[in-house]
């Protein structure tokens, strides 16, 4: 059984497993998942000795924090992530979100970036999971894609006031660890280092096999400022793993193109695009951990399997060199 290497959140002493778990898609993101391959999922990776967790107060409403709870509850050798920026409130959502989450809880979210509303946030999700703390707490979804331009404004502006104070105490009391954001945008990280000391941010599906755009400005302020990145859906939301979307979306024809070009290269030295996709992220030292999102026990399997196979060097060096990969891109050993 493989033990998996472990790399510092920014200047902590906290470490986590290069490859980590991440809990949206096993709540029943798009997609009904069963209560049985939600904790099967949890246990096999636990098994597999990957000890380091990521959930969500958004993801099913509830159910995603409950779930790791009881699954991570008699285990004292993990570090546990979880966001907060969302508050959770009796009674079924009302809007779209209510499609989004099959099998959700029934609770519906609120926005709540203030200071009494990431205090909130964190003594719920104690109490939901049942655990004595949580290591990581990120303030979660903030960003002009989540919100839109006008009402991130001053969504932003409490989360980088009270919110960060929040943050700021629980980490100088010893309550958490280390503290950061947990985005889908590069640019709200980079605007958000003008405005604290951020040990890690668990970025989605922006430092990708497909697109590497944060090397040029995000990574080289977190490597001064010592901010580690988490890096979140691997797979740019499906299309690196078979699937047809890419940022929640149908993937557009451009990104269908570049997906089946790197592809083809990819099989050309008899590597599963997804192995790939799964592996690039590390090649930088800034990436901690590495959380792919599955949904039953049988993907934690498939998922480690991609991870342990061993890639040539020739396969990025052809990939580089066909235009697929940014040139300076670093890649894995």
């Amino acid at each position: 059984m493989t033990t998996y290497s472990t790399r510092n959140i920014g200047s902590t002493t906290l470490e986590v497993t290069e490859l980590g778990l991440g809990c949206a898609a096993m709540a029943g993101n798009h997609r009904p998942v069963p209560d049985e391959d939600i904790a099967g999922a949890i246990e096999e990776a636990l098994l597999s000795h990957i000890r380091y967790v990521d959930t969500a107060p958004f993801y099913g409403f509830g159910r995603s924090e409950h779930f790791v709870g009881a699954g991570l509850r008699h285990h004292n050798d993990y570090v546990l992530s979880t966001k907060a920026g969302r508050l959770l409130a009796p009674g079924y959502p009302q809007d779209s979100s209510a499609g989004e989450w099959p099998g959700s809880f029934p609770f519906h979210q609120i926005y709540d970036y203030s200071y009494d509303g990431v205090m909130r946030s964190y003594e719920d999700s104690l109490q939901r999971m049942g655990v004595s703390s949580i290591d990581i707490l990120l303030l979660h979804d903030i960003g002009v894609m989540q919100h839109g331009e006008s009402a991130n404004k001053a969504l932003f502006a409490d989360a980088m006031s009270g919110g960060y104070k929040a943050l700021d105490e629980l980490r100088s009391a010893g309550d958490i660890k280390a503290i950061g954001l947990g985005v889908n945008e590069r640019e709200v990280c980079l605007d958000a280092m003008q405005h604290g000391q951020w040990d890690a941010f668990l970025l989605a599906g922006r430092y990708t096999l497909l697109e590497q755009q944060p090397m040029h400005d995000l990574f080289p302020a977190c490597e001064k400022a010592g901010t580690s990145i988490i890096l979140g859906g691997p797979f740019n939301s499906g299309i690196l793993v078979g699937g047809d979307t890419w940022n929640y979306a149908k993937a557009p024809q451009a990104v269908v193109d570049k997906v089946s070009a790197i592809s083809r290269v990819c099989q050309s030295h008899g590597i599963p695009l997804p192995a790939a996709a799964l592996q690039f992220p590390l090649g930088s030292p800034l990436v901690s951990s590495v959380i792919p999102g599955p949904r039953s026990r049988s993907d934690v399997k498939q998922i480690i399997d991609w991870f342990d196979l061993d890639i040539p060097a020739s396969m990025w060096s052809d990939l580089k060199s066909e235009g697929l990969l940014d040139e300076s891109a670093l890649v894995p050993d």
